[in-house]
Formats: structure tokens, C-alpha cells, sequence
């Protein structure tokens, strides 16, 4: 019997050989239907786990000034966070009525299109300064907006000024697509169920309201603003001729090119708009609804004192046990009041030092201990 053997072939794992038997021939040589098959991998760095690699050894010399140094870091930072929070200003005030005792209570059945609106006012007073420039943001509880549904329900194209889109508008937005037989602009039950009611803030110095400048542009992302919200093309300046052929949604008292007087924040592009069609996350939050901006440095934006909130009461929420609520706010520069991120550093930093300090305690204590047994003669 006559072997055929090649070293290279064999390290590759492909012998190309074949094993002659008498009065046969050769079988498996020459690549034929009979060849030998192996499951032996490549003889390369990869398959034959060859590649380089780096493993650290933790001893107590490494071990223990990480977690020191973790701790003496991630401690003064989440102070320093904490602190930040705590400094910002706030006051909030629930305006739902569902409480016999508030003047909001006479509103709370109140239907969308109720003609005129049911109005209320509450009176309360700021214990202290708001220096820096105040937000005033409108806060809703159990309110979905991050249901699947709901959050497909519009029609981007439409929104971004497509004429196209404006009179066919995407089947995303059933059922509120069409109104007698017209296309509804903007369509879609984000936009349908859009926050109107209306906030005006007042100060009482000895019985007399003065009323605080709301502005009401700028609060709407940039991005937002001029790129995916745009009116339909045409004459800019007759927004009624642009949405001519088409219908407001169905819960709104007017159409959507009478949401402003002045024509850079009207139609599509209308700022309080924009901010609600950006949908929460979570079923309880809040959006900013106006700007408060301090007029010089001497005096704070908001002094301490007496003020009054008059509510146009329009959007009703106790049909799905909602609540709504207005916030006055100041911001840092870690954003607003939020003190859960300077307690998960403070947290975190503690038990990094706590088990540096055990694991010291115990290499101290145990570490240098002889652990071989004698060997007796």
C-alpha cells in the first residue's frame, strides 16, 4: 500500500493525496468525487485562536486605588450637581380643578369648542427672587403621547411644507385625515388633541395687576423651526390662500393659518405648535410654553411677591383622570431642576469608597498572611 504525504498539506489541513488500494487506483487523489473531506480549520492566527490578547491581573495594588479614586471623583462632581440643582427656582401650580375649593373648578367639564372660553383665576405668592431668565412651561399628567398610534399619527411631508402632501395627506393619519371630505391640515391625532389653553401672568403691587411680558418666540428647537416645519410654497404672505381646500382638525376652534397674527410664526411654523408636536416620552411632562427674559441686572426677573395666573380654560383633561399644571422655572447650566443625577453620583462614589475602604481592611489584615503549611522533616 503506497501512502502520498506532503508536510505543508498536512500543517494546512488539505491533504491532496489519495490512499492507493491494490487493483484500484488511488482513492480520493486528484480532487475527484471520492476525495478525502476534513473539518480541521485553517492554519491561521484567527481559527486556530492564536491572536494576541490582554488580560489584566487584579491584585489589591491595582484594585484598590481605582476604587479611591472612583469614589474621590464621582463624590465632589455629584455634590457639586446636587447643589446646582437645588440652586434653580421653581414653583409649580395645578390649575386641573378637581378640588371643590379651587377657582378652576367651574372649568372642569369643559368641552373643546366651548364658546366662550371657561376662564379662572389663581392668586399666589413667589417667597422668593427668580433672578436669572424664567420659563414658563404647561405641565400635563397621564397623557400618552408615547403610545404607537398616536405617534405615527401625522404626516411629516405635509408638515414640512409639500403641497402634495397637503391636499392627499399620508393614511398614517386615519382617522383624522379628512373632515367633510377635506383634508384635514395638519392632520393626525398629535395635532388634533393640541394644548390651547391660555396663561397670562400677573403681578399685584397694592391691588394692581401689572401684567408680565410672555414671549413667545424661541421656544421651539432651532432644527424644528427651519427645517421640518415649513408652510406649503407659495405667497408666504397669504397663508389663506396656501391652506385654501383644506379643513382645521376637528378639535380645534380655528384653522391652523389663524394660530398667530404676525406671518413668521403662523401656519405650520408657529412656534407653540412645533413644541407640542414633539412628542413626550413619558406620561407625565411638561412643555415650555413662554419666555420670561430679565431686562437688566440690577433687578431680578420675577421679585419676590404676589402674582396672579389667569387661565383660558380650553383643554379638557378630567376625562382620562388627567392634570395640568403651570411651572415658572430658572435653568443652569445642567439644564432644569433634576437632582436625581447629582444623588447617582453621590451614591455611586460612596460605594466605590466604602468597599475601597473594606477590601484596604482586608488585604491588611489577611493579605501577608503565610498560607503554606511547614513541611515537617
Amino acid at each position: 500500500m503506497a501512502v502520498n504525504y506532503s508536510a505543508k498539506e498536512e500543517a494546512d489541513g488539505h491533504p491532496s493525496g489519495g490512499v492507493g488500494v491494490p487493483g484500484g487506483g488511488a482513492v480520493g487523489g486528484g480532487g475527484g468525487a471520492g476525495a478525502v473531506k476534513t473539518r480541521k480549520p485553517d492554519n491561521t492566527a484567527f481559527k486556530q485562536q492564536r491572536l494576541p490578547a490582554w488580560q489584566p491581573i487584579l491584585t489589591a495594588g491595582t484594585v484598590l486605588p481605582a476604587f479611591f479614586i472612583i469614589g474621590l471623583i464621582f463624590i465632589p462632581i455629584g455634590i457639586g450637581i446636587f447643589v446646582t440643582s437645588n440652586n434653580i427656582r421653581e414653583y409649580e401650580i395645578d390649575y386641573t380643578g378637581t378640588e371643590p375649593s379651587s377657582p378652576c373648578n367651574k372649568c372642569l367639564n369643559v368641552s373643546w369648542d366651548s364658546t366662550p372660553p371657561c376662564t379662572c383665576t389663581i392668586n399666589f405668592t413667589l417667597e422668593h427672587s427668580f433672578e436669572s431668565n424664567v420659563f414658563m412651561y404647561y405641565g400635563l399628567s397621564n397623557f400618552y403621547q408615547n403610545h404607537r398610534r398616536y405617534v405615527k399619527s401625522r404626516d411629516d411631508s405635509q408638515l414640512n411644507g409639500d403641497n402634495s402632501s397637503l391636499l392627499n395627506p399620508s393614511k398614517e393619519c386615519e382617522p383624522y385625515r379628512t373632515n367633510e371630505d377635506k383634508p384635514i391640515a395638519p392632520c393626525g391625532a398629535i395635532a388634533n388633541s393640541m394644548f390651547n389653553d391660555t396663561l397670562e401672568l400677573y403681578r399685584i403691587d397694592n391691588d394692581t395687576r401689572t401684567p408680565i411680558t410672555l414671549i413667545k418666540k424661541g421656544i421651539a428647537w432651532w432644527t424644528d423651526k427651519n427645517v421640518k416645519f415649513r408652510n406649503p410654497t407659495g405667497d408666504g404672505n397669504n397663508l389663506t390662500a396656501l391652506f385654501q381646500g383644506t379643513t382645521k382638525p376637528v378639535n380645534w376652534p380655528k384653522p391652523v393659518y389663524m394660530l398667530d397674527s404676525e406671518p413668521d410664526n403662523n401656519g405650520f411654523i408657529n412656534e407653540d405648535f412645533i413644541v407640542w408636536m414633539r412628542t413626550a416620552a413619558l406620561p407625565t411632562f411638561r412643555k415650555l410654553y413662554r419666555l420670561i427674559e430679565r431686562k437688566n441686572s440690577f433687578q431680578p426677573t420675577l421679585q419676590a411677591g404676589k402674582y396672579s395666573l389667569d387661565i383660558a380654560y380650553n383643554y379638557p383633561v378630567h376625562s382620562f383622570d388627567g392634570r395640568k399644571r403651570m411651572i415658572l422655572s430658572t435653568i443652569s447650566w445642567m439644564g432644569g431642576k433634576n437632582p436625581f443625577l447629582g444623588i447617582a453620583y453621590i451614591t455611586v462614589g460612596s460605594i466605590c469608597f466604602f468597599l475601597g475602604v473594606v477590601l484596604l481592611f482586608i488585604h491588611h489584615k489577611y493579605g501577608n498572611r503565610n498560607t503554606s503549611a511547614d513541611i515537617p522533616n
